[in-house]
């Protein structure tokens, strides 16, 4: 007769129990916070005025330029300092203007734990704001920025966290506030600091973007 160790049958069992059905809930319930969706930081070619999609790195990745000042929005660099990056400078706009950037292949659900991330440097007063195009046409700017800093740094805005502006992206000038925009497909996301260019003392500078949602499909 065959005699079977009924403790060892049992460790059998809850490590089966544990493996096929817990530990799988445990890793999905871990990742409910939304992936990188994109990153954008300029190609590393001469500077330009104003820039153009020529400037971009990722392929899937269309720029979009705003408002009256658009036309002098740069694409910068500099020999010295050794580490100057590839950014984008509104210096030289003689009017508001805006950036942004849309993913050919989807739109991003920024409704749950939705991020934006940027390296920038801001002179004078002005404040670097992000941007959202909704998928109906709704523009919006968020009440929260990125001002004055005297070297590169690295800002962080949870979406949940904004107030939004209705944002008029003709003149780029922000509105009414707007009540719990439905954030759930957005369908261009960019910056602007609602101002004119006043050079290098008065002016804002972004290195790269990131952002982090859910895509949706178009």
């Amino acid at each position: 007769m065959i005699k079977i160790n009924s403790d060892s049958v049992l460790k059998k069992l809850l490590k089966f129990y544990l493996i096929t059905f817990l530990f799988p809930l445990t890793y999905c319930a871990a990742q409910y916070r939304p992936s990188l969706y994109f990153r954008e930081e300029w190609k590393e070619i001469p500077a330009a005025t104003p820039v153009t999609q020529l400037h971009v790195v990722s392929k899937d990745l269309i720029l979009g330029l705003y408002g009256p000042g658009c036309d002098s929005i740069r694409k910068s660099h500099h020999d010295t300092p050794a580490d100057d990056p590839y950014y984008i400078w509104s210096g030289l706009c003689r009017g508001n203007w805006a950036v942004t950037l849309k993913n050919s292949n989807s739109y991003v659900d920024l409704s749950s734990y939705g991020k934006i991330m940027w390296r920038s440097k801001q002179s004078g007063l002005h404040c670097l704001h992000p941007v959202l195009k909704l998928a109906d046409g709704t523009w919006l700017v968020g009440s929260q920025s990125d001002c004055l800093s005297k070297d590169w740094r690295i800002t962080e805005f949870n979406i949940a966290d904004i107030t939004w502006y209705s944002l008029d992206i003709k003149s780029v000038i922000e509105l009414r506030p707007v009540n719990n925009p439905d954030l759930s497909k957005v369908d261009e996301i960019g910056f602007t600091d609602l101002m004119t260019g006043g050079g290098s003392d008065a002016c804002s500078r972004l290195d790269w973007i990131e952002v982090y949602g859910k895509p949706v499909k178009r």
